[in-house]
This record gives structure tokens, sequence and C-alpha cells, in this order.
């Protein structure tokens, strides 16, 4: 590795690793190349779209790929349906949450979804829980008073 000088040598240890207090680029920072790349691509976006719809309707299956993945990502994930106990009250969550069992049980939920509901459903829990001590908490204050 060749070594630099003046301020950047001073700011790496003998290894070539930045020193404490120097956390090298900022956040963000593109690479030399991805810069000489976006630099040439600049203005030339909508002649290249249009190359790649007009390859992607001749049959060339990669440019219809990359045009079907923009028009219509993949769905990272999706909403799920199933019979989900009101929660009302802190305690109703271990209804909700015996829902949630059931339902990966009997396969209407993969174990992922019902994890994320599970999740959900225990948060939903514990604002409820807060909800209810903030409650109780200014019957008390309004009591001494």
């Amino acid at each position: 590795m060749a070594r630099k000088s003046g301020a950047d040598a001073e700011s790496r240890d003998s290894a070539g690793r930045f020193t404490a207090g120097n956390p090298g680029k900022p956040k963000g920072t593109r690479h030399k190349a991805t810069r000489a790349v976006l630099a040439l691509l600049d203005g030339e976006a909508e002649a290249l779209t249009r190359k790649a719809v007009e390859a992607a309707l001749g049959g060339d299956t990669a440019a219809l790929r990359l045009c079907l993945e923009r028009i219509a990502p993949p769905r990272k994930d999706a909403p799920v349906t199933f019979d989900l106990p009101r929660m009302e009250r802190a305690e109703d969550a271990a209804k909700a949450a015996a829902a949630v069992l059931e339902a990966v049980a009997e396969g209407e939920l993969t174990p992922a979804e019902g994890a994320h509901v599970m999740s959900l459903v225990e948060t939903y829990r514990r604002t409820l829980e807060t909800t209810e001590i903030e409650a109780r908490l200014a019957a008390l204050e309004d009591a001494g008073k």
C-alpha cells in the first residue's frame, strides 16, 4: 500500500487504519468510480430508459425483467388476515397472543408473520398499560387534593 504524506499520514496508524478521533470519509460519500459513472450518465436517464423499454419490447428478457422490477417491484411483505380479538386493556393482550399462536398453529400465518404480529401486539399492550398507569396516577393525584 502506498503511503500518503502530509495530514493524511498523520491521521493513520502504522497499519494504514484511521486513528481514534478520525472516522474517515463522511457518511454518504461516494466512491470515485461511482461519481465518474454518475457524471457520464448525467442527462442520459431518459434516453437509457427508452432504450431499455425498446429492448424489453423487442424480446430482451434481461431488459424485460429490469423494466418489470421497476414497474412492480417484489413486495417485501403482504397484509395478513385472521381473527384477532379487540384489545382495549393491557390484560386483553393474552387473548390476542393466543389468537396469533393459534393462527400460526393452523397455518393461517407463517411463523415469521406471527412473530411480526406478536411484536405489534406487545407494543400495543405496553401502550395500553402506560395509558392505564397514567390514568390511575391522575386519579390518585386528584384524590389527594
